[in-house]
């Protein structure tokens, strides 16, 4: 009892066979790629799955769709309703879980865990899949997507960013541009379907930054990069912002700020199109030149492998910090797996608007809680409870960022 009966459809058309269960869950998971088509989802199985020919891993499967169960049951991924139903007694595989990967070095396994974006809907009858297939079907197809880098990166933020400094050219206010910048990501935009920048920066930060990770383990279990997402996927086109650009995007604003308000006050006349032009020439420039705060790289480069689910590596004698520590160097060279490159926001002004949370309940909240530690530390303190300095490694958190010790 291994086997199960696969159906994909897509928006134009459907497939279905008798395959093992492993490989449905292997397709699972290449949903992480959020294909729109059969095409792409084939595509995405390689991240998973090293392909033996140029042929579609879906090649041999049959036109049309077939909901009779075959041995242990049965699986259906509707990409155009983003739905999954199962009905099997092989697995029972949700939007988060682990899949088996073949480790090249060796004749072992290794479990990788993958995590679906919120959009998909998990159902585990036929009956029920065929209750909501039809309308969330519709919904998805009639729902056109925006292109939010035009708006986060193009004229719309360059003109906010003229327009409001050309106001306040005179102020000696030491925050403008933190003010300036949080207004920017906390004003609801018609452009953005009345959403806020920062609303659209968040939206999938867990998502991409999850995936990232599973794509790391990957690479350190098996030794070979995972193949990246290709820049003509709807995945790539569409994608989310995850930890990277979030941070790139923010050193990139606040850049933009800082030139457009020494111009302006230098200048007499103002005029929109003519700073906007200049902003246009400075963001394209600063994109594209290496970058001391990002070990050399270049933003853009950065933004282009997130959005294609790449890790950002350095080798181990890149990662030396200490060159008089032999320890540090016998490491480097015995090191043979990557080391991965990771931004996290610890330049970023310590308010909200700059953080991480969806909520400001949960920025507070998390705010209360060091202010907790750090006054329960002082009065240990106090009581002489500590006989060393204090040791930073000592802090623990959860899985979630939550503080433990």
């Amino acid at each position: 009892m291994s086997s199960i009966r696969l159906n994909i459809s897509d928006a134009e058309r459907a497939i279905n066979g008798e395959v093992h269960g492993c490989f449905a869950d292997a397709v699972m998971a290449a949903l992480t790629a959020e294909p729109e088509t059969i095409d792409e989802l084939g595509l995405a199985l390689a991240r998973f799955i090293k392909p033996l020919s140029d042929l579609s891993p879906f090649a041999w499967l049959q036109k049309g769709e077939s909901f009779e169960p075959y041995d242990a049951g049965i699986v259906v991924i509707d990409l155009a309703a983003r739905v999954v139903a199962v009905d099997s007694s092989y697995s029972q595989p949700s939007a988060e879980g682990n899949v088996r990967i073949e480790d090249e070095s060796s004749a072992d396994e290794v479990l990788i865990p993958y995590r679906l974006s919120d959009d998909w809907l998990f159902v585990y009858s036929m009956p029920e899949y065929e209750g909501v297939s039809a309308k969330r079907r519709a919904e998805h197809l009639a729902f056109k997507p925006l292109d939010v880098r035009e708006v986060l990166y193009g004229r719309a933020l360059l003109e906010f960013i003229a327009r409001e400094l050309f106001a306040a050219r005179n102020s000696d206010d030491e925050e403008l541009l933190t003010e300036v910048h949080a207004k920017w990501l906390m004003t609801a935009r018609e452009d953005l379907r009345d959403k806020t920048p920062r609303e659209i920066l968040l939206a999938k930060q867990d998502f991409i930054d999850f995936d990232l990770h599973s794509r790391s383990l990957q690479w350190s279990f098996t030794g070979a990069c995972p193949p990246p997402l290709p820049r003509r996927s709807n995945a790539y086109a569409r994608a989310g912002f995850g930890t990277h650009e979030i941070v790139v995007y923010y050193e990139l604003v606040r850049y933009l700020l800082a030139e457009c308000f020494t111009r302006l006050r230098a200048e007499k006349e103002f005029s929109l199109n003519a700073t906007v032009e200049y902003l246009e020439q400075l963001k394209a420039a600063w994109l594209a030149a290496p970058n001391r705060d990002f070990s050399g790289r270049t933003p853009g480069q950065i933004i282009e492998w997130e959005r294609q689910r790449v890790n950002l590596t350095m080798s181990a004698t890149e990662y030396v910090i200490d060159e008089d520590c032999d320890l540090c160097q016998a490491m480097a060279e015995d090191f043979d797996t990557p080391t991965f490159w990771h931004l996290d926001g610890c330049n970023m002004d310590d308010r909200f608007e700059f953080s991480f949370h969806k909520t400001r309940a949960e920025f507070e909240a998390e705010r209360k809680q060091w202010e907790e530690f750090n006054q329960e530390f002082d009065r240990d303190w106090k009581e002489g409870k500590y006989d060393k300095p204090f040791d930073e490694s000592q802090i623990w958190f959860d899985d979630d960022e939550n503080l433990i010790q």
